[in-house]
């Protein structure tokens, strides 16, 4: 059996501490980051090695969305555009299959050292002097076109046997500050974060798994993130939004939540995520977050078994081609001066 959370490692080797405190603390899964990364030999080392450390095959984790959140990146892996920017090349090109096709090149990237789960795609919605945290992630202001491109970019993760994670739930475009540094404040109202915020939510709401904001929205709960909201989770993603897959909290460390490591943990959990991510690599954190996580049981147990049901897939059969056509959609994007 295996605790809610997922955990991160200090770098590119498993150590005998990291090891033995997989072994005992049963993580649902790793999530990797730069830090991790060397090259394609070691990567799958490491990802083997976390696997024989928990006893089975566990997922594995990356944030790999093209731009700047991609952690296999040059010289060893292909470099991808940004949400932005793929979603108006292909627009503008009327290539309507070129981003599922990309997302199944970066499913195969990831599948090829061992991760099998991508926290993509970015469904927040843009708006005026949102955080450049977001940015161009986001594929771009219209809720039905973020919608159109999450879905295939998805679809193609899917089809090469990658589990997707649609993120930041329930919407992350209006925030206005960083917080991986600090709390983000929405004041908006619920009808109007229900009429563009939650819109692609809601179209993907059948996919296995989804990622949650760590953002104070006053409408609905607003003395709570809604990471550690039972009103937002429970009234907002669950009801309203009708998603009933695995969810993750967003990463424990990040300077939105306040309290120690393990209350963080503690507050996510019991307002209704499944899983609590942590991703900094601290033991001493690491340890805190594993005390606090119940073993996977329920409702929480059977979402994840139902997501892992998803990882599987195949190779593209045409890499050459598809990225023949991102080249030549990308040249008329920049052309363009989009």
């Amino acid at each position: 059996m295996s605790r809610a959370f997922v955990t991160g490692l200090k770098g590119a080797v498993l150590s005998a501490e990291e090891r033995s405190f997989l072994a005992d603390a049963a993580p649902w899964g790793l999530i990797l980051f730069r830090r991790n990364v060397e090259d394609r030999d070691q990567l799958k080392r490491l990802t083997g090695d976390f696997r024989d450390a928990v006893g089975w095959q566990a997922p594995v984790l990356i944030d790999q969305e093209g731009g700047r959140v991609q952690r296999l990146t040059a010289p060893n892996w292909r470099k991808y555009p940004s949400g932005r920017r793929l979603a108006g090349a292909a627009n503008l090109v009327g290539d309507a299959k070129l981003i599922e096709d990309v997302g199944h090149l970066v499913g195969d990237d990831l599948c090829a050292v061992g991760i099998d789960v991508d926290c993509a795609p970015c469904l927040d919605v843009a708006t005026d002097g949102m955080t450049p945290a977001i940015g161009d992630r986001s594929y771009g202001e219209r809720p039905d076109l973020v919608a159109d491109a999450g879905r295939a970019f998805a679809n193609g993760l899917m089809a090469a046997g990658v589990l997707p994670v649609i993120k930041h739930v329930p919407g992350h475009g209006r925030a206005r500050v960083d917080s991986h540094h600090e709390l983000p404040v929405v004041d908006a109202s619920i009808e109007n974060l229900a009429a563009t915020d939650f819109i692609p939510f809601a179209a993907l709401a059948d996919l296995p798994a989804a990622m949650t904001a760590h953002l104070v929205y006053t409408a609905i709960d607003a003395d709570r993130p809604a990471t550690q909201s039972p009103e937002i989770i429970e009234k907002i993603i669950r009801d309203r939004i009708g998603f009933d897959g695995l969810l993750f909290s967003d990463d424990l460390s990040m300077n939105a939540l306040k309290g120690t490591i393990a209350e963080r943990a503690r507050a996510t959990l019991a307002a209704g995520c499944d899983i609590a991510l942590h991703c900094s690599g601290d033991m001493s954190e690491m340890v805190a977050v594993a005390a606090e996580a119940p073993f996977l049981a329920g409702k929480a147990a059977s979402r994840a078994e139902k997501a892992l049901k998803g990882r599987a897939g195949s190779p593209h059969d045409d890499v050459e081609g598809v990225l023949a056509r991102l080249d030549a959609a990308l040249a008329a994007f920049d052309a363009a001066g989009a």
